[in-house]
């Protein structure tokens, strides 16, 4: 049986440890990919070189050019600048100016990919996360069910990890999501997050809850207060979990961003939601019953997502 093929386009933080915990899980030949010339080969053969101590027996190929990306079963796109302040003005862009500056870098990034893997299924790990999921969409030309966001699958990762603190048990033992966007417009939900199969309300006192929940919401920026940089060991790994669900069939029920046609009350717009991951990448959108609270902030959150796809122009 042929060996799948996973391209990671932006050999930053991210990217290179996407290209890591593919290797280590042995999923796929892994292709890395940047515009840096000499970034991305180094990192391949760093990495490749790893092989033989981690017992993995993969291709890893580091490369400037598309070429190489051929046939890729998965493409993996963290390709984008980050909102950082100009070294002269010492001004930060506005979000109108970062959209559109990542526009133009994931839209370039998706024709080449489309091009060179027709049939591959994207994940979108570039920020503004939503608005990336519809400049992939529309410049890939692919059904929607293989252009897929991953934000939900790292802020339920922080509030599982959070909770097993508190409670000082397993993560293993967290069973819960989060919905919407990522980070500020984050929906949790609570009601539906247990324990070893108890509801977390019998274990935590509300208002420890909501505090844990709000540091879920600024996981984030916690990072990049401590780090002065952006995460990518815990985005990483929501992204290979995605990559993992599809490669093998899983069926995983993850929450993802996707284009809802209907479903929750929406139509053409990527929003996070419970999605099962599959070999057709987006195999199914799971409809939970939200009550009228978790209702507003996944209207909080899509609200956010129109306006910054509005800035698009498409």
């Amino acid at each position: 049986m042929a060996r799948s093929k996973v391209t990671v386009v932006g050999a930053g933080n991210v990217g290179a440890t996407c290209a890591h915990w593919i290797v280590t899980k042995h999923l796929a030949d892994v292709v890395l990919v940047d515009i840096v010339e000499g970034v991305p080969q180094g990192k391949a053969l760093d990495l490749a070189e790893s092989a033989p101590v981690m017992g993995f027996d993969l291709k890893v190929t580091g490369s400037t050019s598309y070429e190489a990306t051929a046939n890729s079963d998965v493409v993996v796109i963290t390709a984008g600048v980050p909102r950082k302040k100009d070294p002269v003005t010492g001004k930060y862009p506005s979000r109108d100016e970062l959209v559109k500056t990542n526009q133009k870098i994931v839209g370039e990034v998706t024709r080449q990919v489309a091009h060179y893997s027709p049939n591959a299924i994207l994940i979108i790990v570039s920020n503004p996360l939503d608005a990336m999921c519809h400049v992939a969409l529309h410049e890939s030309g692919f059904p929607s069910n293989r252009v897929i966001g991953q934000a939900g699958a790292l802020d339920t990762a922080r509030y599982k990890t959070f909770l097993a603190m508190e409670l000082g048990v397993s993560v293993n033992d967290i069973h819960g999501m989060v919905l919407g966007g990522h980070g500020d417009t984050m929906v949790p939900l609570p009601r539906h997050t247990s324990v070893g199969g108890i509801p977390v309300r019998e274990l935590i006192a509300e208002d420890r809850l909501q505090q844990i929940i709000q540091r879920t919401r600024d996981g984030g920026g916690e990072i990049v207060s401590l780090l002065g940089v952006s995460a990518w060991y815990a985005p990483a790994a929501g992204t290979v979990e995605m990559v993992e669900a599809i490669i093998r069939d899983q069926k995983r029920v993850i929450p993802s961003a996707v284009l809802l046609d209907g479903q929750y009350g929406y139509n053409g717009l990527y929003i996070g939601v419970p999605t099962v991951l599959g070999a057709g990448g987006v195999e199914r959108v799971i409809e939970m019953q939200l009550n009228d609270e978790e209702k507003k902030m996944l209207e909080v959150s899509a609200e956010a997502v129109r306006s910054v796809v509005n800035i698009l122009g498409y």
